[in-house]
């Protein structure tokens, strides 16, 4: 009998797609590397438990040359297994060792196609190729890992294809040569941002671990009664070197805590915004950026359904803006779309006219919000903590031997927070407003963080007005409009204002082809 070869990969093409093909021959030693940080335990594990026999060290050695052979063979396997190939309507990625599992998705559905390097793939020279649908989870597509040069090239031709351009076969990268810069951040800049971006993320996670592995301290590190009692024995010097001293004790810690989250805040801004350039070519936008995991975005134009600028309560002392786009691939809801993270406004507004929008100029019809929602809201938000602060004070009252200080202090911790919370929502009503022109709607909100949206009439998804007890009792709703990737909400309009502003924008949403909207 004649033997039958059966080869691991077909070559024809099928249903309208190509010869299917592999990932970078690399990829699995990307992953086998990427493997090697969950041996570490069991290969602990084994040096601990082989100390003491007369050839431990060899059978370590011998079991950890096991687990990397093991580790690097379920990578090639994985490797071998994985395949692509890009049809004429969808690209379509088969995975899996023992149970199959093929994924097609149109090119219709793909919002977004992104190239990601973390630190390993990068020193290979590989990219994780990400198709955004818009879905979210388990519904978005990767390809990892790609050539540099492969990945751009199937960028290009799932974005050609998914705009609807007509590629066909074989074609080859098509170089950016005309890329316009229009907006980068140099590493004094990052820096800078940094500074702006205090964390204590790290004593959270030092705290975290403390309490963890608390059981390999010889004490309790959150046992106050032993603190206590140290404090009374050997640690008695504390209490006395004086008042002066102590003072000067808490000024350290703070400072050496402020100093900790800045540096932390400076650290994880440069791993993030490290070489951050965005670019505009005849097709979008491109947003480059990352010190160890480096992405490389592409954002069409027609793509971006509304702007978002934003500002924090001390940045904006020294002029400090951030603009993000709205664009369907955030409908996952984790896209980062950021274009202009550390900038001033000079900076801001050609990215914005890039977009296709305008800016709120002078003669834009600016309109406040009701005055009778910025009172309901503040007198909610005081009740909330009024109303147990004395429930609190009686319960308080009716317990003597609880000490006299706590009596007073509590009831009125939650009582000034329940007043700054209502002179906040009272704040944020004198400095809401918000504009409708021919063409965009605009609402600017707070005040401590101030922020503007900005929003296409003709690329609105849906309008709604909602109104709660108080509302229709006095006369306002909320206004929400659904805009792709996004939404955007103004609170307390009054309802005359606001069934007209619903009118109008649905005008010009019916007024428009959806269909020819991307």
């Amino acid at each position: 009998m004649t033997p039958v070869s059966v080869p691991r990969i077909r070559r024809s093409a099928t249903a309208g797609h190509a010869a299917p093909r592999r990932t970078d021959r690399r990829s699995f030693l990307v992953a086998s590397i990427a493997g090697l940080p969950r041996a570490v335990l069991p290969l602990a594990a084994v040096l601990y438990s082989t100390r003491d026999q007369p050839f431990g060290l060899a059978t370590a050695i011998l079991i950890a040359a096991g687990i990397i052979a093991f580790i690097s063979g379920f990578a090639y396997l994985a490797w071998l297994r994985t395949t692509y190939c890009v049809g004429a309507a969808d690209i379509r990625v088969e995975t899996g060792i023992i149970a199959r599992a093929a994924r097609s998705v149109p090119f219709e559905r793909i919002q977004d196609v992104s190239l990601q390097q973390s630190l390993i793939p990068r020193l290979f020279g590989l990219v994780e190729v990400r198709f955004e649908t818009g879905a979210g989870g388990a519904d978005e597509l990767k390809l990892a890992y790609l050539s540099q040069t492969e990945g751009e090239r199937l960028r290009e031709l799932v974005r050609d294809r998914s705009d609807a351009i007509p590629a066909p076969a074989g074609t080859e990268l098509i170089h950016e040569e005309r890329e316009e810069v229009l907006f980068a951040m140099p590493p004094r800049r990052v820096l800078t941002f940094g500074m702006f971006e205090f964390s204590l993320a790290l004593v959270a996670v030092l705290g975290g671990l403390a309490q963890q592995l608390d059981f390999l301290l010889p004490f309790g590190l959150w046992d106050l009664n032993g603190w206590q009692d140290r404090l009374a024995g050997q640690g008695a010097w504390l209490a006395g070197i004086g008042p002066a001293a102590q003072l000067v004790g808490a000024v350290a810690v703070l400072a050496l805590l402020g100093t900790i989250g800045l540096l932390t805040g400076v650290a994880r801004t440069a791993a993030r915004e490290w070489g951050f350039v965005l670019t505009r070519n005849a097709k979008g936008f491109r947003r480059r950026r990352g010190l160890f995991t480096r992405t490389d975005v592409v954002m069409p134009v027609h793509r971006v359904q509304a702007l978002s600028v934003r500002t924090g309560a001390v940045r904006q002392l020294w002029g400090w803006q951030s603009l993000s786009f709205i664009t369907l691939a955030q409908d996952a809801g984790a896209a980062s779309h950021t274009v202009a993270p550390f900038a001033r406004h000079r900076e801001i507004a050609p990215i914005i006219r890039a977009a296709g929008f305008e800016e709120a100029g002078d003669e834009a019809p600016w309109h406040r919000t009701s005055r009778l929602q910025a009172r309901d809201a503040a007198l909610a938000r005081l009740l909330a903590l009024a109303i147990p602060a004395a429930v609190l004070e009686v319960v308080l009252w009716l317990m003597p031997e609880v000490d006299s200080a706590l009596f007073l202090a509590l009831p009125a911790i939650l009582g000034g927070a329940g007043v700054l919370l209502a002179l906040h929502a009272w704040w944020n009503w004198h400095h809401r407003r918000y504009a409708l022109t021919s063409r965009q709607l605009f609402h600017r909100h707070g005040r401590l963080s101030p922020a503007l949206d900005i929003a296409s009439r003709v690329k609105l998804q849906s309008v709604s007005l909602v109104q709660g007890p108080l509302a229709r009792r006095h006369g306002y709703a909320t206004l929400h409009l659904g805009v792709a990737g996004g939404r955007i909400a103004i609170p307390g309009l009054p309802v005359a204002d606001a069934l007209r502003l619903r009118g109008e924008l649905l005008a010009s949403m019916t007024a428009t082809d959806f269909s020819e909207l991307v």
